[in-house]
């Protein structure tokens, strides 16, 4: 369960800085909030920060919300604010960089109404529940398999160049031992308005990759939609590079 503290806090001395602001009506009293990420730089001229939290100062009653992530250590920190439930206050979206080779993000949204913070989305329950397994198939196939959807995709692979199928291909070519490539976790996420109605979509993208994380496909996408109790899949598709 998330934990949250509101009222007054004391700063820490030292290095806690503002990483990103900005303002709007996340508690739905019609009073602009302001919205801000604070951490600490983890050393001079560091652009690694940590203790990243969440702050939220509601004007209308005067209460300050500060609420820890669960990851709270990356880079380039950032907040959006958007209406992703439909009932026309804006939300907030949180999004880190892991820095890692994968590509790896830590995202978060929370909703604010009525003074209450509550965590919708999490990168790490997302990250649970969307995996997928990547198959080499004979004759110069990738299949991508997604469990959760039911969905499975196959691309050629043909164009890849002769010598690195032949890392995998007989002449004739079947594949020379079963080949597994992978997905990674969540690697962007992304506010989008497709019906241009105001309410927010997410679109999650998941890096595919072949034999190592620089043997990049594509990304995994699914666009999510909030059903007034979870994110429904609304689209899904292997986006492929090519």
């Amino acid at each position: 369960m998330m934990n949250y503290f509101s009222g007054s806090h004391v700063r820490p001395e030292g290095t806690e800085q503002v990483l990103d602001r900005e303002i709007g009506d996340v508690t739905g009293d019609r009073v602009p909030d302001t919205v801000t990420l604070t951490g600490q730089t983890s050393a001079a001229g560091s652009p690694f920060i940590t203790g990243i939290t969440l702050v939220v100062h509601s004007w209308g009653d005067r209460r300050t919300y500060r609420v820890p992530l669960r990851n709270n250590a990356g880079y380039q920190p950032t907040l959006f604010l958007g209406d992703f439930t439909g009932d026309s206050v804006s939300d907030v979206l949180v999004r880190i960089d892991s820095g890692g080779s994968g590509a790896i993000t830590f995202d978060y949204v929370y909703t604010f109404t009525g003074g209450q913070p509550k965590l919708l989305f999490d990168s790490e329950q997302y990250n649970q529940q969307w995996n997928y397994t990547v198959n080499y198939l004979d004759f110069y196939r990738l299949q991508v398999n997604s469990p959760h959807s039911g969905k499975s995709f196959t691309v050629d692979i043909s164009s890849r160049g002769k010598e690195y199928l032949d890392q995998i291909y007989n002449p004739d070519g079947t594949l020379k031992k079963p080949v597994q490539g992978f997905v990674d976790p969540l690697s962007g996420l992304y506010p989008i308005d497709l019906e241009r109605d105001g309410t927010y979509e997410l679109m999650a993208l998941q890096g595919v990759s072949g034999l190592y994380h620089a043997d990049r496909f594509g990304y995994m996408t699914n666009l999510l939609k909030w059903n007034g109790g979870s994110w429904e899949l609304t689209q899904q598709w292997f986006s492929f590079l090519g």
